[in-house]
Formats: structure tokens, C-alpha cells, sequence
């Protein structure tokens, strides 16, 4: 009965039907915002619905070893730790809400999601059209140099029937749009954190089962120290909520992995939503779905029936975020196509490969005994090979990407202005390994290696045994791929601290894996490792599972339990001392705050008819969408090219005004250069409605960022 259940058990239910709440609310806005009825008084009672049953179809979970131990004593002792555990991640969303930043104009993704999600909360729909009638009709959207388009807002439908189309998948807006129901963009800035919260709980949660409940506490309070992962939780970005998805989907991943029976059926079935349902609030959750194929592929190998559940939960639950893509964010998918099209041809290239050795080892086909035997050695080898390829890049490769690129050009003035050669084709992706270096240090970064090689070859062992893989070898392996390929190619610009988004599940990762080395330091031996483990005497059958962490050799030569746990002691302080050192800069720092109420000073300052026109880059850039989002007041942008020519701008703003007036509306122009000498003359008396500073984060190339610049917010308006 789920009475009986331990607090950890609890606590894995709860994880696993947040997940499962969240990838059913975002299927749901995917219908309803296509269909203009994304409304309160729907989304609501149906999301409440959807929180109660993910609840029940979850179940109950079965205690894991290492969480759940006979006697009074351990019961205190595990209660305890989950009580830490609990503590740290409510701390963690409480420190990450009242430090959030205010990314409100849209010039990062997060504050592309934040305007999304106010643009879904207030029109109901997903693609919002727009009224041409009060613009002056759409000879106003054929002047060459007008346009509705802005950074993350697609202007579609021509000048007939048009409308603005939000750049990303639906999933964060949908989220984050209930935020703004309930309390506008300052309540909307909280939930980041929460989901955060709710990631670093999967994480304790999956250390705790594998490694001991104390270690789950100590890894969810290392991970919430990493730089990386609070400024995630601090602006509306998708990777806290992926971090919610993909935590759930291991979770019931190894949940599933640890039983043959109905529950395993159920719990497999929920980690394919889980995972695949990733590509809801992040379409490149594509590549964990594609990895979860080669869970599926030698999980029927080895006859575990959990693997059909899976194979349809990641298929059902994909096919739904991809048809969402295609359905309300097309001309996004069509601007990643370069990078979307080779992943899908992945996927087919794993699903044909795992068919074939399926096919083959019905035949009865078999590796050969010498070719077996030195399997796990060659793997672990390789394992290592590729570990110290990566991370040694930098002394023999240099990435470059396509110099024509916009990203190439961004990069080149970084460059010039930190003084460095400039080379804007350069990616800086053979230093994707200094960049976990920078925030968790090289001794976790070592540990994490010696684990991840160990850990390999048991599993590996075990396969060529014809024995069951062990629990904590599937998430590894979609996780570890998932890091290998993020290494190898963030695919972001390296603008940090945003490029260590790409970073959501490495940093994890490493750390869970350099704390599964300390804890076998702090054991002080490990038993050799065996094909067939003994199986366990009457005493050994409530304690903590005990996976390899560290050669069992490096372990011998340490002397004995006092001199590993020492080792340990040390390990531990040079794994977390860096980490929040490296943090601690940063640890208090608001991104951009003062943004949003000038936001509203500039909405204060616009009458109902106002059509405003941004006759500058950054105008363009940053206030399209907010002005007519937030304010509420039809936006327009002027084209680079239109403005360079100031002549052709009066010009075009005089036709855009007589159009405007005839439609019984206003021109305003907006100006948002921070240079009083840039406003554009002839176009009539600008008045300052905003003019502060804000700080921004340290545009940084080759280096951690470590404070917070100064930025200019400035707006001028002139009314014709």
C-alpha cells in the first residue's frame, strides 16, 4: 500500500508526475493554441485534471536499495537525508526566484519565452494575427523597409492576412503563461526556479538510489552550487524544464530497469513520454529521444520486458512534439533545419542498426569467445581514448563553422572588442571540456573520468556475461551520449554565461559521477569484480547497491579504510570548493532587473491608438514585440537597409503616418539608441521616457565570466 511507501518513494512519485504533468500540459496547449482556445477557464481545471491522474497513473514506487533500510536507526538516518534533500532543493528555488533576472526585452531565448508566453496568456493563441486595418491597411506591410517581424517572432501570412508566428516550441510559453495568468511576468520569473528545484530533486533522487540517500542530499547540493545550472533556473529559458522532463524520464527509467513486472511495464512506458515528451519545451530533446532507441534495442536483447513500453512512450510522445513543431513553430524547424534534418537521419541510422543486431541475435548469432572476453578492456579503453581526446582538443584542433553565418559575425565582434585575434567562423567548441573545467573544477573532472571508464567496463562485463545490465547503466548511457555529442558540438555561440546552457546535463552528470568515485574512496576497497556477483547474504540485502566507481586496483594501492576515506575527505573538498568559488562572484547577482518597469513606464506612455514604429537597430531589436505584446499597441520594425538611408526613413514614416491617421490611429517613433545624437531628425520632438542602466552578464569568450556589466536602457518616443 502506498502508505508503507519510504519518503524517497514518495519523493520519486512526485518527480516523475511533475514530468508527466508538464509534457500533458504542453500537448494540450499544442491543440488549444492552435485552435485560438488556449483560455484560463479551459487550460486550468484541464491542467488540474492532468496533475491528479499523472499521480495515479505514476503509482506507487517501489524503495529502492540504499533508500529504504530495516530498523529504527536507518529509518532516522534516511529520513534525515531526504529531509536535507528536500531542504536543499526548496532553498535552491527560494534563492533562484529572488535573484531571478528581468529578461523581458527579447534579446536572449529567455526573454523570447517570456514574450511568448505573454503574447499565448493574453491573445489564447499560438499564432496571433494581426489587424492590418489599424496600421492603415496593407499597403502599409508592402512599403519596402516595414515590417511586423522582430528577433524570436516570425511575421507569416503575407500582407493580406498577417500574423505573428513565436520562434520556439510551445512548451515554455505554455508554462510560463500560466505564471502570467496568475501574476504577470514577476510571477512568471519564479517558476524557473521551481522547475529548477524540481531537477536538482531527480537528481538527488537517482544518486540516492544508487549510491546512498546521504550522497543524494550532497549531489542535489553540489549541483545547485553550479554556476550553470542557477542561472538556467534564474530567467524563463526551456532547460529548467527540461531538466524536469528528462529527470522524470531517468527516474522511471531506472525504475523500470529494476523490476520484470507489470510496474516495470508501467513505469518504462512512462519514461519514453518523459524523454521524448523533452522535445515539447526543447526540440533538441530529439537527441535523447534518439539515444532512448538504444536502450530499447538492447533491452530487447536482453529480453527485459519493459523495452516494447518504452519503445512506444519515447515514439508516442515524440511524434507528438515533432508534429507540434511543424504544426505552430514551422519556420523555426525550417531555420534549424541544417542541424534537425542530420539528427532525424540519426535516428534512423540507430533504429536500422538495433533492428539489425535484434535480427541477428535471433538467428542465434553470437561474439566470438576471444572477441568477448577482451570486449569490456577495449570499451573501457575506448571509453578513455575518447574522455582524453576531448578534453585535449584545444592542443590540436581549432572549429571553425561557415564565415557567412550571423552567429560568425557576432563572434567577431566579441573578438574585437576582448582584444583577441578575430576569426568569427571559430566555434570555440574544442574548449567545450574547459568550460565544465571552469565551474566544477579538474579533480571532478578526473574523478568523473576514473567512474565513468570503471562503470563502462562493469556494464560492459556484465553484458558479454548474458546477465541483466544493471539499473544505473540506462540513464547513464542516454545521458552519457547525450554529453558526448553536446561536447563535441554545443552548437551554440560561445557567449558565456548563455553558451553553458548546453551544459544542463553534463554538469549533473559529471558530478554524479565524481561523487560515486568518492564514495568507493571513502569505502576504501572495492570487491573484485565478477561476471556473476555472489548473490547476497540475509544481511547484505537491504544495503546500498554498490556500482564500481574507480579501477579496484587504484583502490587497493590507497592502504586501507582511514587512508581512503582521507583520500575521500579531500576529493570531496577539491570537488566542491571550486565549484563555489566559482560561483560565489555571481551567487547574488540580477540579471538586467529594472528591465520590466521600464517596460511599463513605456507602456504608461502609449495611448490606445498609438502605433509605434522602432526606427533604430536596437528599437527593432528589442521592442517590436514587447510593445505589442506587453502594451498592447500595434509595432512596427524598419529594415537594416531602410535605415541606413535616413532620407528613405522620413520618407517611409511619413507614408506610414498618413496611413495610420486615415485608420483614425497615431504614429509614435521609438528610439532605443542610448545615443542622443543617433534620433532620427524629421520625424519631430523626442521625449526620454526611459533612460537607467541595468546590468548584464559579462559577454566572455575564452574565459568564465565573473561579474555583471553595465548596459544602457534607454527609450525615446516622438509623436509627429
Amino acid at each position: 500500500m502506498e502508505t508503507t511507501a519510504s519518503a524517497p518513494a514518495r519523493l520519486e512519485r512526485l518527480v516523475v508526475t511533475a514530468g508527466l504533468w508538464l509534457v500533458a500540459h504542453c500537448a494540450l496547449s499544442v491543440v488549444l493554441a492552435a485552435a485560438g482556445w488556449w483560455r484560463v477557464w479551459l487550460v486550468v481545471p484541464a491542467t488540474l485534471l492532468f496533475a491528479v491522474g499523472s499521480w495515479l497513473l505514476v503509482g506507487v514506487v517501489p524503495d529502492c536499495r540504499g533508500c529504504s533500510r530495516p530498523g529504527p536507526t536507518a529509518a532516522i538516518r534516511n529520513n534525515a537525508a531526504t529531509g536535507v534533500l528536500v531542504a536543499i532543493c526548496v532553498a535552491f528555488a527560494v534563492w533562484a526566484g529572488t535573484t531571478h533576472a528581468e529578461q523581458v526585452l527579447p534579446r536572449r531565448d529567455s526573454a523570447s519565452n517570456l514574450q511568448a508566453a505573454i503574447s499565448l496568456a493574453t491573445t489564447g493563441s499560438r499564432v496571433v494575427p494581426v489587424d492590418a486595418d489599424i496600421l492603415g491597411g496593407s499597403r502599409v506591410l508592402e512599403l519596402p523597409g516595414i515590417t511586423l517581424a522582430s528577433p524570436a517572432f516570425y511575421a507569416v501570412g503575407g500582407v493580406d492576412h498577417p500574423a505573428i508566428q513565436p520562434q520556439f516550441v510551445i512548451g515554455p510559453a505554455a508554462t510560463y503563461g500560466l505564471g502570467i495568468w496568475v501574476g504577470g511576468p514577476r510571477t512568471a520569473f519564479w517558476l524557473p526556479g521551481i522547475a529548477g528545484a524540481f531537477g536538482l530533486l531527480a537528481i538527488g533522487l537517482l544518486a540516492a538510489r544508487f549510491l546512498g540517500a546521504w550522497w543524494g542530499a550532497m549531489a542535489a547540493g553540489v549541483t545547485a552550487v553550479a554556476f550553470p545550472i542557477l542561472h538556467l533556473s534564474r530567467s524563463t529559458y526551456s532547460e529548467p524544464l527540461s531538466m524536469v522532463t528528462l529527470g522524470g524520464g531517468f527516474l522511471a527509467l531506472s525504475l523500470a530497469a529494476s523490476a520484470d513486472d507489470a510496474r516495470a511495464r508501467r513505469h518504462a512506458l512512462l519514461s519514453g513520454l518523459l524523454v521524448g515528451g523533452t522535445t515539447l519545451v526543447r526540440i533538441d530533446g530529439l537527441r535523447e529521444a534518439i539515444l532512448l532507441l538504444i536502450v530499447v534495442g538492447l533491452a530487447a536483447a536482453q529480453r527485459r520486458v519493459w523495452a516494447r513500453p518504452l519503445l512506444v512512450g519515447v515514439g508516442v510522445s515524440t511524434g507528438v512534439g515533432l508534429l507540434a513543431g511543424l504544426r505552430l513553430s514551422p519556420r523555426y524547424l525550417g531555420d534549424i533545419a541544417g542541424s534537425l534534418l542530420p539528427l532525424l537521419a540519426i535516428g534512423v541510422a540507430v533504429a536500422l542498426v538495433m533492428l539489425g543486431g535484434l535480427w541477428w541475435q535471433r538467428r542465434g548469432a553470437r561474439l566470438p569467445p576471444w572477441y568477448a572476453a577482451r570486449l569490456p578492456r577495449a570499451v573501457g579503453g575506448l571509453t578513455a581514448l575518447v574522455l582524453i581526446g576531448l578534453a585535449s582538443r584545444p592542443l590540436w584542433m581549432t572549429a571553425r563553422q561557415d564565415p557567412n553565418d550571423p552567429g560568425a559575425r557576432y563572434v567577431a565582434g566579441m573578438q574585437t572588442r576582448q582584444g583577441l585575434p578575430v576569426d568569427g567562423a571559430r566555434t570555440y567548441a574544442e574548449q567545450s571540456v574547459d568550460w565544465l573545467n571552469w565551474w566544477l573544477g579538474p579533480i571532478s573532472l578526473v574523478l568523473a573520468a576514473l567512474a565513468l571508464v570503471w562503470l563502462v567496463h562493469h556494464a560492459t562485463t556484465r553484458w558479454v556475461a548474458a546477465q541483466d545490465l544493471p539499473p544505473w547503466s540506462w540513464p547513464l548511457l542516454v545521458a552519457l551520449g547525450s554529453t558526448l555529442m553536446t561536447l563535441w558540438r554545443p552548437g551554440i555561440t560561445p557567449d558565456h554565461p548563455w553558451a553553458e546552457r548546453r551544459l544542463v546535463i553534463a554538469i549533473p552528470l559529471v558530478l554524479l559521477l565524481a561523487l560515486a568515485s568518492i564514495r568507493h574512496l571513502a569505502a576504501g576497497s572495492v570487491p573484485p569484480l565478477s561476471p556473476t556477483p555472489p548473490a547476497p547474504t540475509s544481511s547484505e540485502e537491504n544495503t546500498p547497491s554498490q556500482p564500481h566507481g574507480i579501477p579496484h586496483v587504484l583502490l587497493t594501492r590507497l592502504g586501507g579504510r582511514g587512508v581512503g576515506r582521507a583520500v575521500a575527505a579531500l576529493a570531496a573538498v577539491a570537488m566542491v570548493v571550486p565549484t563555489t568559488l566559482a560561483t560565489w562572484p555571481l551567487a547574488s547577482a540580477r540579471v538586467e532587473a529594472g528591465s520590466l518597469t521600464a517596460v511599463e513606464q513605456v507602456c504608461a506612455a502609449l495611448q490606445p491608438r498609438d502605433v509605434v514604429l522602432m526606427v533604430d537597430a536596437r528599437a527593432a531589436n528589442e521592442w517590436v514585440q514587447v510593445v505589442r505584446g506587453q502594451c498592447g499597441n500595434a509595432s512596427l520594425a524598419t529594415s537594416p537597409a531602410l535605415r541606413r538611408d535616413q532620407a528613405a526613413l522620413v520618407a517611409a514614416a511619413q507614408q506610414v503616418r498618413g496611413s495610420v491617421a486615415a485608420a483614425g490611429g497615431r504614429l509614435v517613433y521609438l528610439s532605443a539608441d542610448d545615443d542622443p545624437s543617433s534620433a532620427v531628425s524629421g520625424l519631430g520632438e523626442w521625449m526620454t521616457i526611459v533612460d537607467q542602466t541595468v546590468q548584464e552578464s559579462e559577454h566572455a569568450l575564452e574565459r568564465r565570466p565573473s561579474h555583471l556589466d553595465p548596459l544602457a536602457l534607454v527609450v525615446r518616443l516622438a509623436r509627429p
